[in-house]
C-alpha cells in the first residue's frame, strides 16, 4: 500500500487558519499536494487539498455537541442528505479523565465525526470531511507515497506510541511535524477516513500500538469489540465505550 507513481503541484496553495465562527477557535490548515498513489491494488489519483495540521480536540468537538441539541435515539431522519444530528450523550465519560483542553477527541463513532463534518462546513461555508484513504496516505507519507514504518529513534520524535504513551492520548502537536506540517500522523490516535468504497476505516497507528505497528499503512475497522462495555441494545451509533484510540482530523477541499 502506498507506492508513488508521480507527483502533482498543489497549485501554490497557502496554509491558512480557520476561526470557527462565535467562537475563538482555529484550526490551522495546510496544502497537499496531489498526485497519485496506490491503495491495495488500485491506483488512486489525488488532487491537491488541505488538512488540519493537528488531530480534532474536545475544544472543537465540544463546540459542535453545544451547537444544538442531541440528536433523538436512532432517528432515522438524522441520516438525510443534510440532517446535521448531534452525538446523544454518552454513558461514559468520552474522554476517561485523560484530558481535555489540547487533547484529541477519542471513542468517536464515525457517524459522529461524518456530523461534526457537516456541522462545520455549515458554519464556515467550506467543504470540509474527513480524508478519503488515499489522502490520508499521501499526507501521512509527506506526499512520497513510499509506505513508512520508523524506527525507535524516529518514533521518538514524532508519534505517541505504546513505548512512550503510557497507555494514555497527549495534548495534541507536542511532537514533531512531518514536512508538510502535519502532526501525529504515526501516533496519538487513529484518525477516520473512507475507502476506496466509501466505508470507514482508521487509518494510523495509536497510542497503544507497538513500534512495529508504528507504521503508514496500519488500518483498523470497526469491531465488537470497539464497544463491548456499552450496555445499551442497541449499541449506541455515536460513541465507541472501547474506543479510545478512534479519533479523526478534517480535511477541506480547495
Amino acid at each position: 500500500m502506498g507506492f508513488i507513481f508521480s507527483v502533482g503541484q498543489s497549485d501554490k496553495l497557502a496554509p491558512y487558519v480557520e476561526t470557527v465562527p462565535n467562537s475563538v477557535l482555529k484550526i490551522q490548515m495546510v496544502p497537499v499536494p496531489g498526485g497519485t498513489i496506490a491503495i491495495g491494488k488500485k491506483s488512486v489519483k489525488v488532487k491537491p487539498f488541505y488538512m488540519a495540521t493537528t488531530e480534532t480536540t474536545w475544544e472543537l468537538f465540544d463546540a459542535f455537541l453545544n451547537a444544538g441539541p442531541p440528536s433523538k435515539p436512532y432517528d432515522q431522519t438524522d441520516f438525510a442528505p443534510d440532517a446535521i444530528a448531534r452525538p446523544s450523550k454518552s454513558y461514559i465519560l468520552p474522554d476517561l479523565s485523560w484530558g481535555h483542553s489540547g487533547y484529541p477527541t477519542i471513542n468517536v463513532s464515525s457517524t459522529s465525526v461524518e456530523m461534526f463534518c457537516r456541522w462545520l462546513s455549515k458554519v464556515t461555508n467550506k467543504k470540509y470531511r474527513l480524508p478519503t484513504e488515499a489522502e490520508w496516505e499521501m499526507a501521512c507519507t509527506e506526499n512520497t507515497g513510499l509506505p513508512m514504518k520508523l524506527t525507535k529513534d524516529q518514533a521518538e520524535n514524532v508519534a505517541w506510541y505504546a513505548g512512550n504513551s503510557k497507555e494514555t492520548t497527549h495534548p495534541v502537536g507536542k511532537k514533531a511535524p512531518n514536512k508538510l506540517g502535519l502532526h501525529d500522523m504515526f501516533g496519538n490516535v487513529g484518525e477516520w477516513a473512507t475507502d476506496l468504497d466509501g466505508k470507514p476505516v482508521l487509518c494510523g497507528p495509536s497510542f497503544a500500538d507497538t513500534l512495529a505497528n508504528t507504521t503508514s499503512s496500519l488500518r483498523k475497522r470497526w469491531s465488537p469489540k470497539w464497544q463491548e462495555t456499552d450496555p445499551q441494545m442497541p449499541k449506541s451509533r455515536w460513541w465507541l465505550s472501547d474506543g479510545p484510540f478512534c479519533g479523526f482530523r478534517v480535511v477541506c477541499e480547495p
